[in-house]
């Protein structure tokens, strides 16, 4: 446990990771002032209020550089002014959850990856409450990790999904479980392009891993395997599992002739058939069995694991099915901000579809999908301020490309091209913050519009 009775700590941004760190030190004696460069909403003014956290709003002030240290909240960028304030000056930044794991006493299995982390920490929790082991979820999702940890739920296992920004002001933060999904580009124009540093900031969750914690990984992404390669070169390195679909591994589980193979202790039987797993797609596959390892690494037993990927059914806005009308299905993906989540929706569905894609582009490569949607998309519906490169990157390459303002026109005239037996998929590959407040809402806004055809 850190000691920061009576320092003097500020805390960049005023939304919910923020003010749940602010919360957590005011809570261990610290003198907090909160900082954030827009406007605080109103409900966590609220809370700031309530528990005498000094605070500003709408830009920083000089009282803001003042702090020993800064918190800086994950939305906040490293070459803010409010960051470059502190580096300058040589002091430190953490990360809410880095701040969260100082006064952390419970176990922690920590998901970081570019694509699937919120399904498997969903599906974790799932079989954590089918086992009958207390969890709590938290992180880059739902709770602030600083707030699960106030909770102080002693012998609660803590299931975090962790991102990227997050793991770049981390210090002594050390999961007893982490699991690494996959790398692909994403969020780039936080890493000054580079995909090597973006990268990196992944592999962090590692950093401070030792032999009696566990690193679950995927064997199949090139990148992954190379790093738990140099990862094993390390002295004190944490103990691997490896999933694949493409080939077996010596600990963890692997794809072979439709069984689920589990590898654990030296010991190696059958856990499934593949037929049996509750959600579809390659992708949603390799999620459940990095569930199941991580499960396997906290004692769980395999009747529960298995009894767990059978039943789960999935999370909101990643492929979540709206409704049937006229023979067609509409499904919200709207959680699918990147380029390889659209990839894997495609890879899912093996009927024609009709493709809603747009938002604030982040640098996307819309070529990168090319082959899935040759085979599969007849109509794309580009919407938001990603209309333009859409369509520029898109001509040719699909029979019909539609422009819409708004997305009540994009289902209208989704409805209008798509056939009985097809798919109208909304998986945007962009933020959706050129049009509405997160992805949440985005999705929500989707189905409303959908339940009211």
């Amino acid at each position: 446990m850190k000691e920061i009775k009576d320092r003097h700590i500020v805390v960049a941004g005023g939304a919910r990771s923020g003010v749940a760190a602010a919360r957590l030190l005011k809570s261990q004696g610290a003198d907090v002032f909160l900082s954030d460069a827009g406007s605080i909403p109103e409900k966590m003014e609220k809370i700031l209020s309530d528990h005498q956290i000094r605070y500003e709003q709408n830009g920083h002030t000089s009282r803001a550089s003042r702090g020993e240290f800064l918190v800086i909240s994950p939305g906040i960028p490293s070459t803010s002014a409010i960051a470059r304030s502190y580096l300058e000056n040589g002091k430190a930044i953490y990360s809410e959850v880095e701040v969260a794991s100082w006064f952390n006493t419970n176990r922690t299995v920590a998901i970081t990856g570019t694509n699937g982390k919120t399904t498997a920490v969903n599906w974790l929790a799932h079989i954590w409450n089918t086992a009958g082991r207390p969890c709590r979820t938290g992180g880059n999702i739902g709770t602030a990790y600083s707030d699960i940890v106030l909770s102080e739920e002693t012998g609660t296992d803590h299931l975090l999904e962790i991102s990227s920004f997050q793991l770049d002001h981390i210090d002594t933060f050390r999961p007893d479980v982490s699991i690494l999904l996959n790398i692909t580009p994403d969020h780039l124009d936080r890493y000054g392009q580079s995909f090597e540093c973006y990268a990196k900031s992944k592999f962090r969750i590692t950093e401070n891993q030792a032999s009696g914690d566990w690193f679950i990984y995927n064997a199949d992404d090139t990148l992954v395997k190379e790093f738990s390669n140099t990862l094993k070169q390390r002295s004190s390195a944490p103990r691997l599992l490896a999933f694949s679909l493409e080939q077996k591994v010596d600990q963890g589980i692997y794809l072979d002739e439709g069984q689920l193979i589990l590898t654990f202790n030296q010991k190696k039987q059958p856990l499934m058939n593949l037929n049996d797993i509750g959600l579809p797609g390659k992708h949603n596959l390799k999620n459940g069995m990095a569930a199941a390892l991580a499960a396997r690494a906290c004692e769980i037993k395999n009747e529960m694991i298995r009894e767990s990927l059978q039943s789960f059914e999935g999370v909101e806005h990643r492929l979540e099915k709206v409704r049937t009308l006229d023979g067609v299905r509409y499904v919200n993906d709207s959680k699918a901000t990147n380029i390889n989540a659209v990839w894997y929706a495609l890879d899912s569905y093996d009927v024609p579809i009709v493709l809603i894609l747009g938002g604030r582009d982040k640098g996307n490569n819309y070529r990168d999908l090319e082959a899935q949607i040759r085979e599969k998309v007849h109509t794309v519906i580009a919407l938001g301020e990603a209309r333009e490169a859409i369509r520029q990157q898109l001509t040719g390459i699909v029979p019909d490309l539609i422009e819409t303002e708004t997305l009540r026109e994009a289902v209208k005239q989704a409805r209008k091209r798509a056939k009985r037996g097809e798919v109208v998929l909304l998986s945007p590959a962009c933020s959706s913050f050129d049009m509405f407040e997160n992805y949440e809402d985005r999705g929500k806004q989707f189905k409303q519009v959908v339940i009211n055809l």
